[in-house]
């Protein structure tokens, strides 16, 4: 498993931009596909977008295709995810998580961080 730390949450505008970061712990980051999920107040946590270990593969979910990118730098150990066009209904806790396989169900990952609070205000 790897320890995962996500940055880059906050307070924005609907329309408006964010990045988010999540940077892992140990050398064995490459190896790993990464996700980022998201689950609002009251209900389950949601697939969001996930990204094959070289960078090679991504998968998104429809709400979020052509507005979110994810990304990868293995030197860095760190994936972002770039969010454009933010709507009210962005507005969630988004975590980060490391799995062995490119997947979008949450049991195709088994590390995950704190997650990172992203308000989309109205």
């Amino acid at each position: 498993q790897v320890q995962l730390v996500e940055s880059g949450g906050g307070l924005v505008q609907a329309g408006g931009s964010l990045r988010l970061s999540c940077a892992a712990s140990g050398r064995t980051f490459g190896r790993y596909a990464m996700g980022w999920f998201r689950q609002a107040p009251g209900k389950e946590r949601d697939f969001i977008a996930a990204i094959s270990w070289n960078g090679g593969g991504t998968i998104y979910a429809d709400s979020v295709k052509g507005r979110f990118t994810i990304s990868r730098d293995n030197a860095e150990n760190t994936v972002y995810l770039q969010m454009h066009s933010l709507k009210p209904e962005d507005t969630a806790v988004y975590y980060c998580a490391a799995g062995l396989r490119l997947g979008s169900r949450l049991t195709d990952f088994d590390s995950w961080g704190q997650g990172t609070q992203v308000t989309v205000s109205s």
